[in-house]
């Protein structure tokens, strides 16, 4: 949760003007989410401060607290939260038609990546260069996570409480293994009763003076009310169930059609409909249950495949769970599941039938849940809850960033050797990050030209 340059847009270096923001066209939206599908690169952390950087400093389509109270909701639901934040903004500001656009330019670039090169990683197999390549990137992928955590930090922990509950949450995922959605549920607790004491410590951004920073005046403000279409009623809610049901039923339908109940794009659609039900805390929070589906039940790959599909999956942008994708290909790819002559094809509709189970969820979440949670932006009963589900996140990507950390540095565990090319990498591009503001791509070119260059000169270090 948590994870920007000249590629990636950064927060303007002067402030924005502080006159009206004129409405967008749909067009203008489109030109956006398409080019933001392309650049979100660093995980839900750098996706989720890319979209703030633009949406709120620099374009000011949407305010602060606003913007807070959808990605709370987000970090509440299975699935990837940076992605239906994304369909949530566009759902606000164009409808239906606005927020499907949002949400599936933000997954459908990286599904395109993930499918070319998850064909050269089958095709051409570990090449020197690309490893060499992946070297360098990973250290600079653990400081994208550190850099994230301060990011989402300087903004959710306002006052002590935030910091108590971020510091618990931290200890309670790496000390004690507790499961994410006990973290949320604790969390949650916590806000809902600490607001019936200290109300104005769970306010979002509340703790010390304003409630919020402020770009200059939104499209759609702290008091902007919510466009007709926002406006909770059950039919609205039936209809959507009815469209999202009805979507998964006609899939799996086809695939039982075509390869009856045991085959292996029904087993990949039923698995993964299942894997995006249980995505609370982000694509890490499910990888073992997917490791232990895909590669230890269904056999769709081997357990080497899966660490360097999540290598993919840590370069391209969009969600990290799009190494789903990888997974699909690559068991599409092995599987045969259109015929021996046909492997690409076959990895490919693998790797398209299994997004599709993973993401229709968070459209019908989005989409479903979208009114009812308009309705309750500015009411502390359901903000405090939230606030404190947002630092409590902190403390989990630090946890994460810790899980980077150990598996660069120490690559064949504590008792292996530190990797020090691995750290200085880290280090120099924490440096990059925080000192000279350098954007994602940038620098992931930068630190995979290092590592490369370093294997080749030295070919046994890696």
């Amino acid at each position: 949760m948590t994870k920007p340059s000249a590629d990636t847009p950064q927060p303007p270096a002067t402030p924005a003007p502080a006159g009206p923001i004129e409405p967008v066209s749909f067009a203008e939206a489109l030109r956006f989410w398409l080019k933001l599908g392309f650049i979100s690169f660093g995980g839900p952390a750098g996706q989720i401060a890319l979209m703030h950087a633009e949406l709120v400093e620099r374009r000011r389509w949407i305010s602060e607290k606003r913007f807070l109270h959808a990605l709370n909701f987000c970090m509440l639901l299975p699935g990837p939260e940076a992605q239906q934040l994304a369909t949530y903004i566009g759902w606000l500001m164009h409808r239906t038609k606005g927020g499907i656009v949002a949400g599936a330019l933000f997954v459908l670039p990286s599904l395109f990546i993930l499918v070319a090169l998850s064909w050269v990683y089958l095709r051409f197999g570990n090449v020197p260069v690309v490893a060499g390549i992946f070297y360098g990137i990973k250290p600079a992928v653990t400081a994208l996570v550190v850099h994230a955590a301060h990011r989402i930090g300087t903004r959710a922990l306002k006052n002590g409480w935030m910091w108590g509950i971020a510091a618990a949450a931290f200890v309670a995922i790496f000390a004690f293994d507790t499961p994410f959605p006990a973290i949320v549920l604790g969390a949650g607790l916590i806000g809902y009763f600490g607001a019936r004491w200290h109300p104005e410590v769970f306010a979002i951004g509340g703790g010390h003076g304003s409630a919020s920073k402020s770009y200059g005046p939104a499209l759609i403000d702290d008091d902007t009310p919510p466009p007709p279409h926002a406006r909770f009623s059950r039919s609205h809610l039936a209809k959507v169930l009815g469209v999202g049901l009805g979507l998964w039923l006609l899939a799996m339908g086809v695939l039982i059609a075509l390869q009856g109940l045991h085959g292996t794009l029904t087993q990949m659609g039923w698995f993964f409909t299942k894997a995006a039900l249980l995505t609370f805390g982000g694509a890490y929070a499910v990888l073992p249950y997917v490791y232990q589906g895909a590669v230890e039940q269904y056999q769709w790959l081997s357990g080497v495949q899966m660490i360097d599909g999540l290598a993919l999956g840590e370069t391209t942008p969009g969600p990290l769970i799009m190494v789903v994708a990888f997974v699909g290909f690559v068991g599409g790819w092995l599987k045969q599941v259109i015929g021996p002559d046909a492997l690409f094809l076959s990895g490919a509709l693998a790797a398209s039938v299994v997004t599709f189970f993973t993401f229709l969820p968070s459209f019908i979440f989005i989409l479903a849940g979208g009114p009812a949670i308009e309705a309750t932006h500015g009411k502390l009963g359901f903000t405090a809850p939230l606030s404190a589900v947002t630092a409590a996140v902190v403390g989990v990507i630090l946890n994460l960033a810790l899980f980077f950390a150990y598996h660069v540095l120490w690559p064949k565990g504590f008792g292996g050797h530190f990797d020090i090319v691995s750290a200085v990498i880290a280090v120099a591009a924490g440096v990059a990050l925080f000192r000279f503001k350098v954007g994602v791509m940038p620098l992931l070119g930068l630190c995979g030209a290092a590592g490369l260059a370093i294997t080749l000169l030295v070919p046994g270090l890696r």
